[in-house]
């Protein structure tokens, strides 16, 4: 898709045929945690990334993940 085709609302770039608040499944592809550089699994309903290895939840705020291990939630 071209720039010319992105429409921009409130100053950020949304792609029509994606829903708000999610996130690009090529990124997802290719993000791993940033403390072991494993694996993700995404949680559409908490809005998270899982990192097990790490036992990290990291946030995604308005479509875009928060990759900072001090801004992730710890889980058992």
């Amino acid at each position: 898709m071209a720039i010319s085709d992105k429409k921009h609302y409130a100053g950020t770039m949304s792609l029509p045929d994606r829903p708000e608040n999610s996130v690009d499944p090529k990124l997802l592809e290719i993000l791993v945690c940033p403390l072991t550089r494993g694996p993700l699994e995404y949680d559409a309903a908490r809005q998270e990334l899982i990192s097990r290895k790490a036992r990290l939840a990291y946030p995604i705020r308005d479509g875009i993940p928060i990759m900072l291990p001090e801004e992730a939630r710890k889980i058992d």
